[in-house]
């Protein structure tokens, strides 16, 4: 075959080659998204028409801060819901009485279709991580449903809540939010302050001010320069400031809670009398 006859052929293979590539790309399925992606199960709840599972990063419960992420599947379909409203009730039973602790509304996570999130700082637990139950109350299409299961929280390794009288005869809880991965270096420290209005209500405590001296016990007592105290931020409901940490290790981050006319509520000062206030966090990294 001539050259001449060669490259008319050629040209139009590879005109039919891009034609046929350009009609896959527009025709090609969007990616699937993995709306779970980073976070791990923590269990199922489920009841006749529904599965109702709870993610959060560690893939466990644990007391104090827990941001939780869930989705809800039906049962009949396999596929998750996109518009649903939810509200849930954490609930602690004791021998001769039961309690909730501090929680969030539950609001669509950003950027996702099916997943919704919410925290709930869980103020204590049994040993074995019992006691604790979650029910789930909410509305597909215009109808209400609930479910309640046991549900296991287990023991933080350090003291990231707390739960205390104050001296004005209110019962706070006061747990650790960030950082969660503290650093060498100025952190930004946010924590949730919330007092017990009944054994089921903890609503969130506005424009008080806690005061902040990082030390660790096992080097001098030693405490760190450029601190800040901890002051309400209205955006989020939390309590911000900087906490600076100088060497990695076992840090007492020693607080003390002040009201709106600046009135210590619980805790007291650092000094080589008095090494540790009543009022604590603990943070190890």
């Amino acid at each position: 075959m001539k050259l001449k006859y060669i490259l008319p052929i050629l040209f139009l293979a590879l005109l039919s080659t891009a034609c046929s590539s350009d009609d896959d790309n527009n025709n090609s399925t969007p990616p699937v998204i993995n709306e779970v992606e980073g976070l791990t199960k923590i269990q199922d709840i489920v009841n006749n028409n529904h599965t109702i599972e709870l993610y959060s990063k560690s893939g466990h419960f644990y007391t104090g801060y827990n941001n939780i992420s869930l989705r809800i599947k039906d049962n009949t379909t396999d596929t998750f819901f996109e518009d649903v409203t939810i509200s849930w009730m954490p609930v602690m039973q004791m021998p001769t009485m039961q309690h909730a602790c501090p929680y969030s509304a539950i609001t669509k996570a950003p950027g996702r279709d099916t997943v919704y999130q919410g925290n709930i700082i869980y103020q204590m637990t049994n040993t074995d991580g019992s006691g604790w139950s979650l029910t789930l109350n909410y509305t597909i299409d215009g109808t209400d449903y609930n479910v309640t299961d046991t549900i296991t929280v287990l023991q933080y390794e350090n003291q990231n809540v707390t739960s205390f009288m104050g001296t004005d005869n209110t019962r706070y809880v006061l747990a650790l939010i960030e950082p969660q991965d503290p650093k060498i270096a100025i952190n930004n420290m946010k924590v949730g302050l919330y007092k017990m209005e009944n054994m089921m209500s903890f609503p969130v405590v506005e424009d008080y001010t806690i005061t902040l001296d990082p030390r660790m016990p096992g080097m001098g007592n030693h405490s760190s320069p450029n601190n800040t105290d901890l002051t309400y931020r209205s955006a989020d409901g939390t309590y911000q400031g900087n906490l600076s940490l100088t060497m990695t290790g076992y840090w007492v981050l020693n607080l003390k809670l002040l009201d709106a006319t600046d009135t210590v509520l619980k805790g007291e000062t650092v000094t080589e009398d008095n090494p540790q206030s009543s009022l604590y966090l603990e943070l190890e990294f």
